[in-house]
């Protein structure tokens, strides 16, 4: 078995338990190969590193150390490999880690025992001619349009299908996928989706016009995007990687033809932590 390690993140308490980590696994025999920037944190210790999504090849899972956003950098390292990731949290509040950083033990027991279950999780694809946003157009959570450099809001012209839809007065435009509905979109009051719903929420971004309301679509139709704004520029999203892009640029947004497999613990489901994290069921009165 080979697994590679990410992480960002170098407090001591973090690199403590990426180190118990490690050397469980090593105990196990398990070829380990960690992200380089963990390098000069894990020095005295006989391991191979990688810096690029190419050097991951052959590698069984990826276990990621840090918080959701941590996480979805990852997935521009696996990209369409099917590699499973498996998300340990050593952030906040951390939706798409499965195991806390006082749990490395039993998520290294869950790898070496084949004790977890897959998560198949959709993405979306943006195609425009400006920037493929360095190879990778895919977001797991969702793209986000959104203004720069003015206090002025911008005009998003929004085609579905074809079908004119709507043209959204706000500071932003939010396309998220169901894994993004527990995201910014969640913050800009929009619908929480079961992972496996096959749909797209647009949400716009503290718009102009209050009848304007978040809007659930189904995942296989084409998404088409135009942007107006005073200053002639606009930020586009991918997760945590933006791009500014000219306002002459069109943005197509469509399901991506893969999927981006997330391993979790038997008997722990997305409702289970929708309770944990928003603490519902909390209330005195149940």
């Amino acid at each position: 078995m080979r697994i590679a390690i990410y992480g960002k993140q170098s407090a001591s308490e973090n690199i403590a338990a990426v180190s118990a980590f490690i050397d469980r696994l090593e105990q196990s025999g398990v070829d380990l190969i960690v992200f380089d920037y963990l390098r000069n944190h894990l020095s005295g210790r006989n391991l191979n590193y990688f810096a690029t999504h190419t050097e991951l090849a052959g590698s069984d899972f990826l276990v990621s150390f840090g918080g959701d956003g941590t996480l979805l950098d990852s997935t521009t390292f696996v990209r369409d490999s099917e590699i499973p990731i498996l998300g340990i949290n050593t952030g906040r509040l951390g939706f798409l880690t499965e195991f806390g950083k006082d749990e490395v033990n039993e998520a290294a027991e869950a790898l070496i025992n084949n004790a977890y279950l897959i998560d198949n999780r959709a993405l979306l694809k943006i195609e425009n001619p400006e920037s493929d946003f360095d190879g990778y157009p895919y977001a797991l959570n969702e793209l986000t349009v959104h203004k720069k450099d003015t206090t002025s809001m911008v005009t998003v012209d929004v085609h579905l299908n074809n079908v004119f839809l709507n043209s959204y007065w706000a500071d932003g435009l939010i396309i998220s996928t169901p894994t993004g509905s527990t995201a910014y979109s969640l913050s800009c009051e929009g619908p929480i989706l079961t992972p496996d719903n096959q749909s797209f929420i647009i949400n716009p971004i503290a718009p102009h016009n209050l009848n304007v309301r978040p809007l659930v679509i189904p995942d296989n139709g084409l998404l088409r995007l135009t942007v107006q704004s005073r200053s002639n520029d606009f930020l586009a999203s991918l997760d945590s990687r933006s791009k500014s892009l000219n306002c002459q640029t069109t943005i197509n947004i469509s399901k991506a033809p893969f999927s981006i497999k997330l391993v979790r613990r038997p008997g722990q489901s997305f409702l289970n932590t929708l309770r944990d994290k928003l603490l519902w069921g909390n209330d005195r009165r149940n």
